[in-house]
């Protein structure tokens, strides 16, 4: 089922990089931009996650956290979080429980194979733990500007 602007953003407890727990509750009280993504250090995703980082600053002033989340498992998130240099959590959500919670876990196909995977969505949360925006089938260039200018007029 797919989630809605004003729905309460379902709640998850996941592995992160770096071995420990992640949870919606870590964020309660502040914004949370949730950012689903496919694939550790593919283009697109790789592209996304310099993007969200190099804005970290301008999130964290707008009173925003920015959590990454994908099917990849936590080492895959270590080496993918170390290469890059990124200064925010990766969820691992290889279970994929959260990723369908959040409506995003669906059918694609590519060259006439359809198989299952991650829509790259984003959802800005606010303190209150409700949906504030969704952005979805995401097109990386501009997209984490997009987000914070959402970020800091919420």
């Amino acid at each position: 089922m797919a989630l809605n602007e004003g729905d309460v953003a379902p709640a998850f407890t996941l592995m992160r990089d770096g071995g420990g727990m992640v949870s919606l509750a870590d964020y309660k009280g502040q914004k949370l931009v949730l950012y689903a993504y496919p694939k550790d250090d593919t283009p697109g995703c790789t592209q996304e996650a310099i993007a969200f980082n190099g804005l970290r600053a301008a999130f964290a002033a707008a009173g925003t956290a920015i959590l990454g989340i994908s099917p990849d498992p936590v080492k895959s998130h270590d080496k993918f979080k170390a290469k890059h240099k990124l200064d925010f959590a990766l969820a691992a959500d290889e279970a994929q429980q959260a990723l369908q919670d959040y409506g995003i876990w669906v059918e694609k196909s590519m060259y006439g194979r359809t198989y299952m995977g991650v829509e790259r969505t984003t959802f800005l949360i606010n303190a209150d733990g409700k949906i504030a925006r969704i952005w979805r089938k995401v097109k990386v260039a501009g997209h984490a500007e997009e987000v914070l200018a959402a970020a800091q007029g919420l």
